[in-house]
């Protein structure tokens, strides 16, 4: 018996390890370096991170420096870690395109090059505010060379998908006056354009470079250094020690780790693997098929980027697009991302029943108040980023930087009193905690490069579009969608989900928003709905973040695939089965704003919105899954959709049939919903005999 067990083990082995150089190559970049150059990263990285912490109280710099250095520090990263070919292998004089176990000469260059040209605005500012609007030579050439080698950064790091976008916009603001005359813009001059992208605020250096390097950068940087204090590790068994013994505990387990991971860290693909490389075997040792053990995780880990704080480094973005505070997005955002965790967990819930599992015995979960007691101080810096964010209202920025400042004396602490109470020695204990600190500077340094590419060549779209492109935009779509605002929100669904092929999760926000929320709130305008802007932003938001797991790209598809031995396409597709809850309620918080607790004060309110908002999407997740109780008929089906839309949109039978008030049309919606539940009631009980 040892044999299998042993084979089984290596499969896992070998798993988690094809996940984590996935997840690596496409956060940390493909170069294996040994020698002295394998130094050069990480210092680069943790110098990052210490210029960055330097700027909430001890350095001043003007907003316009603090971007190009953040720019100048990312893009110089990427060509460092990224050669220009990942897959193909070249031969020869060209060898240099795909070489991954050195830095070549050439990358050096490039990288000394882009750095130049992203801190020519800072290294000139004075200059160059003078001649705004009228650049000379020199400014033209610095900027041309700064586009190029910044989508090629992009390219070599995010893939082609965003470069092509970028391209194309660049393209039509040169060829517009060209173009057929319903499309026709009446385009730019080159020094125009290159004034705009390269030496001003309004393009490459906008608001979205400026949110990375002064806010995102610190919460990435705290989610790191918790991770390597142990943070992780807590949550999962904490998770599992909660919710492990439950019919099919180990999924819901890892929806609810990975909820709790997702509070501080942005990136799906990291909170894949390292949730699921513990995660996905136990739910398949349970029962759970390959592929559906590894689309929970890529569901669950794809919705941490919903979850306040971080919100996949989007939330702070949004804030200051909408000119509202970090406070109101987080509030808004805070019922959508729990009622869609809760539903993910229900999902788990209906798939095991449908299989007939069970949970984990006893003895292979952890003790939970040993765990919580054994893993209580994790939770002091986030309690006190949230003290710092909700009750000072101090800006992220420095509440960020205080929770680092918490966690860093946290992590000194916990190695200095683990030792003593082993008898092991202290300075051993203090060097540990200097080489995890460092490490954490480094690790966040790293995770950044990709965000800091990707806001900045986003930052190109925004320039064209802020060029006068918009209000064409919003006619040329307005057009398409024939003035009818439900057909517009598909489209930009649509166009979201196609865009989330290639693109990050922030850049793919960026793009949309500045493409279709203008239209949005005019097409609302138009039919009479006021959609507050925070409404429209976050419903391209939702949309973005399921970029990670939309066949055939998802990035986090492949990773959990990698783990679970599972094929990635079909892995892919059941996890973005499982995610259509979460393409039910950006529709759904457009037209009920309540959900977003937008005008709500009352705490009674606030209770009867998530209620019945949870009850709306368990129904959704029985109508998606085919199950409720039972397998459902045709009828019960409808009886669901009937459910969801009256607990979602209480108003709309109001007006249909000038009947009831809101909340008796959600007693009507609970009371449809306990009826659907009766009349499978025998069928469920025949069916769990025949399981028994």
């Amino acid at each position: 018996m040892e044999k299998p067990d042993i084979h089984r083990n290596n499969e896992v082995d070998e798993g988690a390890e094809s996940a984590r150089r996935i997840a690596e190559e496409a956060e940390f970049g493909s170069r294996r370096l040994s020698g002295i150059p394998r130094y050069i990263i990480p210092c680069i990285a943790g110098a990052w991170s210490l210029f960055q912490l330097s700027l909430p109280e001890v350095l001043i710099l003007d907003s316009v420096y603090v971007r190009a250095i953040h720019l100048a520090f990312a893009i110089t990263l990427v060509y460092l870690s990224y050669p220009a070919f990942k897959k193909r292998e070249f031969k020869g004089i060209f060898s240099f395109l795909s070489v991954k176990n050195r830095i070549h000469i050439i990358d050096y260059i490039l990288a000394a090059l882009a750095a130049y040209a992203a801190l020519y605005l800072a290294l000139n500012y004075a200059e160059l505010a003078h001649r705004q609007g009228a650049p000379i030579l020199e400014d033209i050439v610095v900027g041309v060379v700064l586009v190029v080698l910044l989508l090629e950064a992009a390219r070599r790091s995010l893939g082609p998908f965003l470069v092509i976008v970028a391209c194309l916009f660049i393209f039509y603001s040169f060829f517009g006056p060209y173009m057929p005359a319903v499309i026709a813009f009446k385009g730019v001059s080159f020094s125009r354009f290159m004034s705009q992208m390269t030496i001003s605020t309004e393009g490459i250096y906008g608001i979205p470079l400026d949110v990375s390097a002064m806010i995102v950068f610190l919460f990435v940087l705290f989610g790191s250094m918790l991770d390597k204090a142990g943070g992780g590790r807590f949550f999962i068994d904490l998770a599992f020690s909660l919710l492990g013994r439950f019919k099919g505990g180990p999924a819901k387990a890892a929806v609810l780790a990975s909820g709790m991971t997702g509070l501080v860290s942005g990136s799906s693909i990291a909170n894949t693997v390292t949730t699921g490389t513990f995660t996905i075997p136990l739910m398949k040792s349970v029962g759970y098929p390959d592929y559906k053990a590894g689309a929970v995780e890529v569901a669950a880990s794809t919705n941490g980027q919903l979850m306040p704080p971080i919100m996949g480094a989007a939330a702070f973005i949004i804030a200051e697009y909408c000119n509202v505070s970090y406070f109101e997005v987080v509030k808004a955002a805070f019922i959508p991302a729990i009622i869609s965790y809760i539903a993910l967990i229900y999902i788990t819930h209906l798939e095991a029943s449908k299989l007939g599992l069970k949970g984990l015995s006893k003895d292979q979960i952890p003790r939970f108040f040993k765990t919580l007691v054994g893993g209580l101080h994790f939770l002091i810096p986030l309690f006190y980023l949230i003290y710092e964010l909700m009750i000072l209202r101090h800006t992220p920025q420095l509440a960020a930087y205080r929770a680092i400042e918490v966690l860093a004396v946290l992590l000194v602490l916990q190695n200095l009193i683990r030792a003593y109470i082993a008898k092991e020695s202290l300075w051993g204990a203090f060097k540990l905690s200097l080489r995890q600190l460092w490490e954490a500077l480094v690790a966040g340094g790293r995770n950044m490069m990709g965000i800091g590419v990707a806001v900045s060549t986003a930052g190109i779209i925004v320039g064209v579009v802020a060029m006068g492109l918009g209000g064409l935009i919003v006619e040329v779509i307005d057009t398409i969608a024939g003035g009818n605002l439900v057909f517009l929100l598909i489209i930009t669904a649509i166009a979201s989900l196609i865009l989330g092929m290639g693109l990050p999760t922030t850049a793919n926000y960026i793009v949309m928003a500045s493409l279709t929320v203008p239209v949005i709130i005019q097409l609302g305008e138009d039919y009479g709905l006021v959609i507050p802007v925070i409404a429209a932003h976050l419903f391209c938001f939702f949309f973005g973040i399921l970029a990670d797991d939309t066949p055939p790209v998802g990035l986090a598809a492949y990773a959990a695939s990698a783990i679970a031995k599972s094929p990635p396409i079909r892995t892919g597709i059941q996890g973005f089965t499982y995610d259509i809850r979460t393409a039910l309620l950006p529709f759904m918080f457009v037209f009920n704003t309540d959900l977003l607790l937008i005008g709500i004060t009352s705490l009674w309110h606030v209770v009867t919105i998530f209620i019945t908002g949870v009850l709306a999407m368990f129904a959704f997740s029985a109508l998606t899954q085919n199950f409720f109780i039972a397998r459902n008929r045709i009828y019960e089906a409808i009886l669901l959709a009937g459910v969801t839309l009256i607990l979602f949109r209480p108003y709309v039978f109001m007006d249909w049939l000038h009947f009831g008030t809101k909340f008796t049309w959600y007693v009507i919606g609970a009371a449809l919903f306990g009826f659907i539940y009766l009349i499978q009631w025998p069928r469920a009980r025949a069916l769990a005999k025949t399981q028994a």
